[in-house]
């Protein structure tokens, strides 16, 4: 053998594979996690994550993919294992700079498609529908894409084949034996892969915390005909996540059943059921789906409205009917309104303020028992472990009370920790045949989205949104002589949600005079400098509300020429 070919094969044995999370650990939503070797890079998934409550206005947070940016001539293409917004929701933003082909099943794709033609980049961005048992080819890289069950129909996990070895990404899954649509999980593929030998498992952690097996989501469905029956005469409203599309169909069914009329309302909703039908992905019985304007042709009592806003989102529609905010449907005593979820955690508190503005209209609310989770309990997790038989383990979705709970359960079936890992995003995981270790860390951060900004909303930006939230704002504003420097009018002092002025006008008075006395006495002292004086009368304005109300109030300050 030339000494050429032996330093090109030594080489070859120095590379690893790394796995590097840029989202999704320690926390709910926002998945994301990248897939390296040599000049190959894969992305599997491209997630959101809700605000939270300090992010004043946000509408979403997506994940910082400077790492990607910094590497696009190696990323080979966006593989995508189901169609929630945790998982796909930050695509539209992020192939602005990243535009890589995307690879995903076909309810999936459909999602995206949505997604892509409201931002006006569908003839932009290359797509590849995917089937179950398909593998496709990404530079050093080839993906595999084997059939599971979650709350969404279409729902994939991923195996990956590197030069080093094959990974398994379980992706948001459950071992459902009696799905609604479509067939179980193809666990046959997974204990073949395990025959074959795996280096790593990636494997959901949502549930890692519960005991036992995650109920079929057909028990959801005999739970909605037990509360059809005791409920017949009521209007049914059943609040449940948008992309749910097996949730709605068991809804549907039940309905049908019953004889009552269906309405779905919320524009995901409606969106992701039509993408469904077209798909053949959901069967809605002829003249069962009513337009929400027939209503009115109909008795309460022999329809049910399917909504959005489960989880309390302020825009969703259960909101809107809650706060009497929605032009077409009133809630009141005749209504039954169902909550066939469970709150995200940090959501919970929004939740909760729905359900009671809900029970003063005098609704009945039914918040407990009609919903069967979409990730495994712990005795799935360790059927998929025995399955797959991997060298390490890697827990990904969740918390960290998540990951440790799922490392308990891989150190039960016999993994010492030198083959687990709990990363934090960010981690770069280095393995191979022999070996695997965190070698580094790369730019990871959470990228706010508000409108149409994308990033121009920071810490700064957030702090200022948070002090008016708190203590609120007074304006402040007086004329200068543009020649003389004196004080020709004001100072005029406004506030907004600091106090109500009429029942402080003594201290808004007292404040005025501050403000008057500030400004003459650098007027006095020959200071011209409008930003200096504009911070001396902050600066005092600032002490004497702290020493009034205990509160720091912004101040913005205008200063004038006449």
């Amino acid at each position: 053998m030339s000494k050429e070919k032996t330093t090109s094969k030594a080489q070859a044995s120095k590379s690893k594979l790394k796995i590097i999370p840029l989202g999704g650990l320690e926390q709910i939503g926002m998945n994301i996690t990248v897939f390296e070797y040599e000049d190959s890079i894969i992305v599997v998934d491209c997630g959101m994550a809700f605000p939270t409550e300090d992010m004043y206005g946000i509408d979403c947070v997506i994940p910082d993919t400077t790492y990607l940016r910094n590497n696009l001539d190696k990323v080979k293409g966006f593989v995508i294992t189901h169609g929630h917004e945790d998982h796909i929701g930050a695509l539209p933003y992020v192939l602005r700079d990243i535009n890589v082909p995307i690879y995903a099943t076909r309810l999936t794709m459909g999602i995206i498609e949505n997604k892509l033609t409201e931002h006006g980049m569908m003839e932009t961005t290359e797509r590849h529908v995917v089937k179950f048992g398909q593998t496709v080819n990404l530079g050093a890289f080839r993906v595999e894409f084997i059939k599971t069950n979650h709350s969404i129909v279409d729902a994939a996990a991923l195996a990956i084949y590197s030069p080093v070895g094959i990974v398994v990404h379980t992706g948001d899954f459950k071992v459902d034996y009696t799905p609604v649509f479509g067939d179980a999980i193809d666990l046959q593929r997974f204990a073949e892969l395990g025959r074959k030998g795996v280096l790593a498992l990636l494997c959901d952690s949502t549930n890692a915390e519960r005991p036992g097996y995650t109920p079929s989501e057909k028990t959801v469905g005999q739970t909605f005909d037990i509360l059809f029956q005791e409920h017949k005469d009521t209007r049914l409203i059943i609040a449940t996540f948008a992309s749910n599309v097996d949730r709605v169909q068991q809804i549907i069914n039940s309905a049908y059943k019953f004889g009552r009329k269906v309405v779905i309302e919320g524009r995901s909703m409606v969106q992701i059921i039509n993408i469904a039908q077209e798909l053949g992905c959901i069967s809605i019985p002829e003249n069962t789906l009513i337009d929400i304007d027939e209503l009115k042709n109909y008795p309460e009592e022999k329809t049910v409205i399917i909504t959005t806003g489960s989880q309390g989102e302020s825009m969703a529609a259960l909101s809107r009917m809650a706060e009497s905010q929605h032009r077409k449907i009133r809630i009141g005593p005749g209504d039954t309104v169902i909550f066939s979820s469970n709150p995200i955690p940090g959501n919970e508190k929004a939740v909760t303020n729905i359900i009671n503005l809900l029970l003063m209209k005098g609704a009945d609310v039914i918040s407990s028992d009609v919903h069967a989770s979409g990730h495994p309990c712990q005795e799935e997790i360790k059927l998929i472990y025995t399955l797959v038989q991997p060298k390490y383990s890697v827990p990904v979705h969740g918390e960290f009370k998540h990951l440790t709970a799922h490392r308990k359960i891989a150190k039960m079936l016999g993994y010492d920790d030198d083959h687990i890992f709990i990363l934090q995003s960010g981690d770069v995981l280095s393995l191979d045949e022999n070996s695997a270790s965190v070698t580094g860390r790369v730019q990871v951060g959470d990228i706010m989205v508000d409108g149409l900004g994308v990033g121009d909303v920071g810490n700064v930006v957030l702090r200022d949104r948070q002090h008016l939230a708190e203590d609120g704002v007074v304006f402040v504003s007086f004329v200068l002589d543009q020649y003389m420097g004196d004080l020709v009018a004001g100072p005029e002092l406004t506030s907004r949600g600091f106090v109500y002025m009429k029942e402080a006008d003594d201290m808004m008075v007292e404040a005025q005079a501050q403000a008057r006395d500030t400004i003459e006495a650098d007027l006095g002292k020959g200071i011209s400098d409008w930003t200096r004086l504009k911070s001396d009368v902050r600066d005092a304005l600032s002490d004497y509300f702290w020493k009034k109300t205990k509160r720091r109030p912004m101040i913005i300050t205008t200063i004038m020429e006449a």
